[in-house]
């Protein structure tokens, strides 16, 4: 889309667009762009929200006041958060997030949970024929070994040679949150609601306390791809009072 819009303002249109990754963006340079620190496929912000979408394409649209680019904003807010239906959810899986405590065991605690949930996510991509899961194009399984990898403190082969090994990192977060609310939608009953799903994963699953550590990693490495994955892009900031919790707690 950033490219496509250089070759409009040619003709004379003037262009704006969302972005979701920022560093595709910085390098394509379009005329305009608005980049929101929101999950992918959700350029507006959550659904059900009205106001705060309106709040963003408004934000895209008066970048048109700007005569010519590149022009490249940041939407200051983070999504809302909103109030969560009572509806416990109930996984088939048992995740032991409490008892692994040490990097090993939080590594092995990860992987039988990925594995544990397999087979409700090949049961939802069979019932809708479809899956959000791919922006990497991995499986679960390799998505989930490549996160093991910077869990570990380390820097681990890009799977994805044409995007920079942070934008991988992004992308296989992505994924895995679409592998777990998937696969937890699929069991009898499973809500599909977006904020219950959220909340869901990032306080009740070992992926959630991994992403955690990457993100710990991530602000201490040096660049800014890095610094914006610690800081805002892996763990959404309004989930992190869980994991301060935790800590204090330990």
């Amino acid at each position: 889309m950033g490219a496509l819009g250089h070759y409009l303002e040619r003709e004379g249109v003037a262009t704006t667009q969302i972005s979701l990754i920022r560093l595709h963006t910085e390098r394509i340079a379009p005329p305009r762009a608005l980049w929101v620190p929101f999950e992918l496929g959700r350029p507006l912000g959550p659904p059900g929200n009205p106001v705060f979408q309106t709040r963003v394409l408004r934000a895209a649209l008066g970048l048109l006041e700007r005569p010519e680019g590149p022009v490249l904003e940041d939407f200051p807010d983070d999504e809302p958060t909103g109030a969560a239906p009572d509806v416990p959810l109930a996984c088939p899986v048992r995740f032991a997030a409490d008892a692994a405590d040490a990097e090993d065991e939080l590594l092995r605690a990860f992987r039988a949970e990925v594995d544990g949930l397999r087979n409700w996510y090949d049961e939802a991509v069979w019932r809708r024929r479809r899956t959000t899961a791919d922006a990497t194009g991995l499986t679960p399984e390799a998505v989930a070994d490549f996160i093991a990898g910077f869990a570990r403190g380390g820097e681990p082969d890009n799977p994805l040679p044409d995007v920079s090994l942070g934008a991988a990192l992004k992308m296989a977060s992505e994924d895995l949150k679409a592998y777990y609310n998937e696969s937890i939608t699929a069991q009898p009953g499973g809500t599909t609601d977006p904020v219950r799903l959220e909340d869901w994963f990032w306080g009740e699953t070992v992926a959630a306390r991994v992403l955690n550590e990457i993100r710990k990693h991530c602000q201490g490495r040096a660049g800014r791809e890095y610094r914006m994955l610690g800081n805002a892009l892996l763990v959404p900031r309004r989930q992190l009072h869980r994991f301060d919790r935790v800590q204090e707690e330990s």
